[in-house]
């Protein structure tokens, strides 16, 4: 083939358009197929975050009428350290001075299987989390507050329920750009957050009214 004709065969496979359509098929489906994985990516993430949110205010709601998930609280206030002065009566408001009744070091313990209040808890959330989840996820802390209770009745502290979920897998090319830029080896995983509710208990009753 002489030079001449190459050229012209070249000139005329430049200006040829057919098959034009099928690599912009090609490549707007590909553009479309990555955008749609992100969205059911991004969708997937922000369900579950709202999920997990709703089942942490049940937890807290129901641990605020039930016996304590964690062992080593008191079962009523007692007298703090009042000394010199006559002592109040029994009946009186925790809030009526700093040391009407005595001052309770916080009570932490993760979820357990074998604590009633936990395995009743974790039986109502656990539809609404994720299957990754599990009991051990749960964290409970009764935390004393001053304004809450009076001295000689049941002890009722400030109840807070933790839920810190398994990292969320990411089935899509987004999750680079989801990298804590503190923790670049985050791969495809990134935190679904811890999510936290905090009630006053009422009196840590094992009563059916949660």
């Amino acid at each position: 083939m002489t030079a001449p004709r190459f050229i012209s065969r070249l000139r005329r496979f430049g200006r040829d358009t057919r098959g034009g359509v099928l690599v912009e098929f090609g490549v707007v489906i590909t553009l479309f197929c990555v955008l749609f994985w992100v969205a059911l990516d991004f969708g997937r993430f922000a369900y579950t975050r709202v999920l997990a949110q709703k089942a942490t205010d049940l937890a807290a709601r129901t641990a605020v009428v039930r016996a304590a998930a964690c062992a080593g609280l008191p079962a009523t206030n007692v007298r703090g350290p009042i000394g010199g002065v006559i002592p109040p009566r029994f009946g009186t408001s925790c809030s009526a001075d700093t040391d009407v009744c005595a001052t309770v070091d916080a009570v932490s313990c993760v979820g357990d299987a074998n604590n009633a209040t936990a395995q009743e808890i974790w039986t109502r959330i656990a539809p609404m989390l994720p299957p990754d989840a599990s009991i051990d996820n749960l964290q409970f802390t009764y935390s004393f507050d001053q304004n809450l209770g009076f001295l000689g009745g049941p002890y009722t502290p400030m109840v807070t329920v933790e839920i810190d979920l398994p990292d969320f897998q990411f089935i899509s090319p987004v999750a680079p750009l989801m990298r804590d830029a503190d923790d670049p080896t985050t791969g495809a995983t990134v935190g679904r957050g811890l999510f936290s509710v905090s009630l006053p208990a009422e009196d840590l009753s094992s009563g059916e009214a949660g």
